[in-house]
């Protein structure tokens, strides 16, 4: 028996990719001081345009950038409106950072890497 859910995809850098490790791909790490919000986006091809574009070539990211799949209960992320901040594929959710740890049991199954991206590659790898 399989609980609704919503597919939803999070591009990270290396350093946030060790911490969803850490956690047994159960959860997102908490977000820093300057983070104020957690922005899972809801379009896959969105998801490999940021780590490709934005995170490979961040300093924090190691130079890698990698797009993480999960599946999160429908009836929580319903309680957050999806945004639009670009394209028709642009669409993200935002969490307030305070909500994370709400937001991370809300998660069904596992986190997984679908890419990952190097600064100065073409494409990525699943």
């Amino acid at each position: 028996m399989g609980e609704t859910g919503v597919i939803l995809y999070r591009p990270v850098g290396k350093e946030e990719l060790e911490l969803i490790v850490a956690s047994g791909f159960c959860e997102f790490p908490p977000r820093l001081p300057h983070q104020p919000i957690f922005y899972p986006v809801a379009s896959e091809e969105y998801a490999h345009e940021i780590a490709k574009r934005w995170n490979t070539e961040h300093p924090a990211s190691g130079g890698v950038g990698f797009v993480t799949r999960f599946r999160v209960r429908e009836a929580h992320i319903a309680k957050y409106q999806i945004r639009s901040v670009g394209s028709r594929v642009h669409l993200e959710y935002w969490i307030p950072a305070h909500e994370l740890p709400e937001f991370n049991r809300n998660i069904i199954g596992t986190i997984e890497v679908i890419a990952k991206y190097e600064r100065g590659a073409e494409s990525g790898a699943g």
